[in-house]
């Protein structure tokens, strides 16, 4: 189980953000209470959403919205507004550990059954997560989704490589996964998602049917895509057999074979399959079950091509089935980085 961390729960971390905002609505705040609060908006994202969430419900209560108060916590949750700490006549007193209290009463219930959880897999690795709605994520190589149910939806993130998704029928909670520069929407369907380098995504579709959206602008990470590039405004619509990648402009949907889709899962049996790329490419695709530096030594051999079925956990034999059937030798440098010359 090494594979999987789990994170602090929900309850946990909004009963510390409690605690913070009744710490910092005090007359004078302490130098060390602003540092040790400083400390703990970074120890995790999280932290800094629940701060701000718990102010929100704390300005929504009877004879809390002064606006003195509101500019304070708002202050310390935004560095870049903090102004030097003045003291100012306490407005409510003893009533107020009721009130917070109730507040987080208030925030338990609207998040009731909610429990943020990351899931990793190291390189080489492939693991089956089972979801409290009976979801089930399968995570490939080298991958960190985070998953967070509630009542009303289902939010997935996936933040580092690929994982395929079988998801429980639910249609009161829309199963949304985060992805890059898209969002994809999922009711009861089996779909992959692979994250790639430069935050765009693949999304192949098994059974069922998806809707692609790009990311709102703002609210997603930067996709280093050029100023022209026009994303989507529209759902796409991605059925069983069809792919979607975001790498091309307005998000085109293609279709694929039953061989290719067979190939494209092969990964959730502990397989990798090629069937005619460049070597490069193979490389490439392999480079990802392994911490070894694989290096083509010139663009000829990198071009010749590559055919077969390979295990993901035996690297050492997909090396042997190259040096069987091409013009090419492998050795290992003393520092680990393995090159692939010419024979001929």
């Amino acid at each position: 189980m090494s594979g999987i961390v789990k994170l602090r729960t929900r309850a946990e971390i909004d009963e510390e953000a409690a605690q913070w905002t009744w710490r910092l609505d005090g007359e004078e705040v302490a130098p060390g209470d602003r540092e040790a609060f400083e400390t703990w908006l970074r120890q995790d994202v999280r932290h800094r959403r629940a701060f701000e969430e718990f102010s929100r419900v704390w300005r929504m209560l009877d004879g809390l919205g002064t606006a003195k108060r509101d500019e304070k916590l708002a202050t310390f949750a935004d560095p870049a507004r903090r102004a030097p700490a003045h003291s100012s006549p306490r407005r409510w007193l003893g009533a107020a550990a009721a009130v917070l209290l109730g507040a987080l009463a208030a925030v338990w219930w609207m998040n009731a059954g909610s429990e943020l959880q990351t899931f990793s897999t190291a390189v080489g690795q492939q693991r089956d997560v089972t979801l409290a709605d009976g979801s089930i994520v399968s995570l490939n190589t080298n991958s960190i989704v985070e998953v967070d149910l509630t009542r009303r939806n289902r939010q997935i993130h996936l933040r580092k490589g690929e994982a395929h998704f079988q998801v429980a029928h639910d249609r009161s909670r829309p199963f949304l996964v985060h992805a890059g520069d898209a969002v994809v929407r999922a009711v009861g369907t089996e779909f992959e998602v692979r994250l790639l380098a430069d935050q765009h995504v693949d999304i192949v579709v098994n059974e069922g049917r998806v809707e692609v959206q790009a990311t709102p602008s703002g609210s997603g990470p930067d996709t280093g895509s050029s100023p022209g590039r026009r994303a989507p405004a529209a759902l796409r619509a991605v059925h069983a057999g069809e792919r979607l990648s975001t790498a091309s402009a307005d998000y085109p949907v293609s279709e694929i074979t039953p061989e290719q889709l067979s190939s494209e899962m092969a990964w959730r049996e502990g397989a990798i399959i090629f069937d005619g790329e460049p070597l490069s490419q193979a490389i490439a695709e392999i480079e990802r079950y392994t911490d070894a530096r694989i290096v083509i030594s010139d663009s000829e051999t990198a071009a010749l091509r590559v055919g077969g079925r390979f295990r993901t956990d035996d690297v050492p034999d997909f090396f042997r089935g190259l040096e069987s059937a091409l013009p090419i030798t492998i050795r290992r440098a003393p520092d680990g980085v393995i090159y692939i010359d010419s024979r001929r």
